[in-house]
């Protein structure tokens, strides 16, 4: 299966350029996708695109990564509705740092001939002036062409400044520069991208003069270089992807934990979970159509959504972090014990119980509180329990767990609990919890 059959039955088509599947099936192709590092890590929106490399590569052609230092300081207007905050030199450079160590998770960069690559225009930029760029860009492109463009047409009513209108101008001059010197033929990205991509090949198309373009093509396509989009990725009822109640879904760790990122995937609905399997992970269509099967003779099971978090969660976070964080999800849903727990790093512990009432003691009360009873009740300033009258008949009805252990004798001395990750204790009242943290 070739690289565009391969997108067409994980439904990853949305628009390609005459000739596109003609130039991949005839030799070895470079593309590129560029990412401009408005953040220090990507997000799952960024995941549609990084699979289409991916599958790019896996198809036998070489796929580069732009990481934009250059066009991260001005800012795409691509479907915004304002003009975005620049950022400075520092924040950038840390960011495009960031993303780089995430694209190496995805990409193989030491496989041969299509060996994956990462550039930064801001190595090209960097020598250009001003008028430089006017003579070699500017003068090839009309205003009228650029306000075509539906990233320009759509900001002309709220306004759009003369830095952002000369975005796709950049953009153009990345695929013209990366034509020229690293024999890239294709640009690809999201379907909001398309105008930027076309202004490239436009570009391309008059500087290279069309007496050379024409002589050399032999397919008729009047270009030597192409454009291919990927649909952006909606919910079952259109609304956009990629977001949770605390915003972007992150590929970094420390500002998405694994466990955080794993429920996201494992909390998709039935109707969204069939293409989501077929976008974001590398099953073949064997596998889904075995996967979709199982999932329709018990859907309580939830087996789409597990399979979906498996594969995305390991790729990004390694298999190590996958075993934690379904750990974690058995915590989460009360078939945990005392081991589990222990397991637990202190990061994925707090993720599991955000939210969850706690109460703070020093190490001192700690030492000097006698027993179970005493620190469910007074140490903690009946903040877990009322009272120890309250605290008494729990215990005696069999209600209270410390991590997941049933605490049946009132004078259990503390000496005989074990602090999660040396602070922590996991009071369980009944169905509910409440933490007790030592410090």
């Amino acid at each position: 299966m070739n690289f565009i059959e391969e997108l067409r039955w994980r439904g990853m088509l949305h628009d390609a350029m005459p000739g596109t599947e003609e130039q991949l099936n005839k030799e070895m192709t470079a593309a590129y996708i560029g990412f401009d590092p408005t953040a220090k890590s990507l997000h799952i929106g960024n995941l549609a695109t990084i699979m289409l490399l991916k599958h790019f590569q896996l198809a036998g052609h070489k796929p580069f990564a732009l990481v934009g230092g250059a066009t991260g300081m001005i800012g795409d207007p691509s479907f915004k509705a304002a003009e975005r905050q620049f950022l400075s030199e520092d924040t950038l450079r840390e960011n495009q740092e960031g993303i780089r160590k995430q694209l190496s998770k995805f990409l193989d960069f030491d496989c041969g001939e299509n060996s994956a690559e990462i550039v930064n225009n801001y190595d090209w930029f960097k020598e250009i002036g001003f008028l430089q760029f006017l003579r070699e860009v500017g003068k090839y492109l009309s205003v009228n062409y650029m306000m075509s463009k539906d990233s320009v047409k759509n900001r002309m009513e709220t306004g759009i400044s003369f830095t952002e209108f000369s975005y796709q101008l950049l953009q153009g001059y990345d695929f013209y520069w990366l034509y020229k010197n690293k024999n890239i033929r294709l640009q690809m990205g999201g379907s909001d991208q398309w105008g930027n991509i076309t202004t490239g090949t436009e570009l391309i198309r008059r500087k290279e003069a069309k007496t050379e373009v024409e002589e050399t093509d032999t397919e008729g396509t009047g270009s030597k270089a192409f454009a291919l989009t990927t649909p952006l990725v909606t919910k079952a009822d259109g609304t956009k992807f990629g977001k949770s109640e605390g915003g972007n879904v992150w590929l970094d760790p420390n500002m998405t934990s694994p466990f955080e990122f794993y429920q996201f995937w494992l909390n998709q609905t039935d109707a969204d979970v069939a293409r989501l399997l077929r976008v974001f992970t590398l099953y073949t269509k064997a596998e889904i159509e075995e996967i979709e099967k199982q999932h329709a003779e018990a859907p309580h099971l939830r087996i789409a959504q597990k399979a979906l978090g498996k594969d995305v969660t390991i790729r990004v976070h390694g298999e190590e972090q996958y075993d934690l964080v379904v750990k974690a999800s058995e915590v989460l849903f009360g078939k945990a014990t005392l081991e589990t727990l222990q397991s637990l790093d202190e990061a994925t512990f707090t993720s599991i119980f955000d939210g969850v009432p706690q109460t703070e003691i020093s190490k001192e009360e700690w030492d000097t509180c006698t027993n179970v009873l005493d620190l469910i009740s007074v140490a903690t300033r009946n903040e877990v329990y009322a009272s120890k009258g309250e605290a008494r008949r729990a215990i005696q009805g069999n209600g209270v767990s410390i991590n997941k252990v049933k605490i049946s004798d009132e004078k259990l001395a503390l000496s005989e609990l074990q602090l999660l990750q040396g602070k922590y204790l996991l009071v369980g009242k009944g169905k509910k919890n409440h933490i007790v943290k030592v410090s």
